[in-house]
């Protein structure tokens, strides 16, 4: 769906935890409704304040390997869903996901998660809520991330962070995003204009 830079800015300024646009560089991203298993049909939107610099696809949702039973790798209770119509303030810091993939790192404020644990196909806010410092980044989905991939299914690349599935608009979203001190993220629902 295609949402103009003021749609954007007023859903964000009508979520929880909403203190100010931040005057550098933001991502919003957009939770599809369908939320179809596996594929990659949220979008990301860069910003700066209340600019649109790019939109591109992603997932905001875990990857249905991991909802279907891999969480338990990462915590029994449940796959890891960030919890929508909120603003993170602050919460990344340019870094290495996984120690190779230049990324977005949840190295700044906590970060509110539902513990999806009922093993169905789709990825829910349900079960326990926690607010904490999960490792939730943002990321490509692929170990080649200087190539142009763009990838349709989510797999085991996403556990709850935020993963950007066209990897050279990612690594645009990057070079905007990796000299600032702190990145906010906003997660809202699909919305109509």
């Amino acid at each position: 769906m295609y949402y103009s830079e003021k749609n954007l800015i007023t859903m964000m300024t009508r979520a929880e935890g909403f203190k100010e646009v931040p005057s550098g560089y933001h991502i919003i991203g957009v939770r599809s409704a369908e939320d179809a298993p596996d594929r990659f049909d949220d979008t990301i939107h860069l910003m700066q304040g209340e600019k649109l610099i790019m939109s591109t696809t992603g997932t905001t949702n875990p990857g249905l390997s991991v909802l279907k039973g891999g969480y338990r790798k990462y915590n029994n209770d449940g796959a890891a869903v960030v919890e929508s119509n909120r603003v993170y303030n602050n919460v990344w810091k340019y870094g290495l996901h996984l120690g190779f993939m230049p990324a977005l790192k949840q190295l700044g404020a906590a970060i509110t998660i539902w513990r999806d644990g009922n093993g169905n196909d789709k990825s829910e806010q349900v079960g326990k809520r926690t607010t904490g410092w999960y490792g939730i980044n943002f990321h490509t989905a692929t170990r080649s991330w200087a190539s142009n991939l763009i990838k349709s299914l989510i797999g085991g690349w996403s556990a709850g962070c935020i993963v950007c599935n066209n990897t050279k608009e990612y690594r645009e979203i990057i070079k905007y995003c990796k000299s600032q001190k702190t990145v906010t993220f906003t997660l809202l629902d699909e919305f109509s204009v």
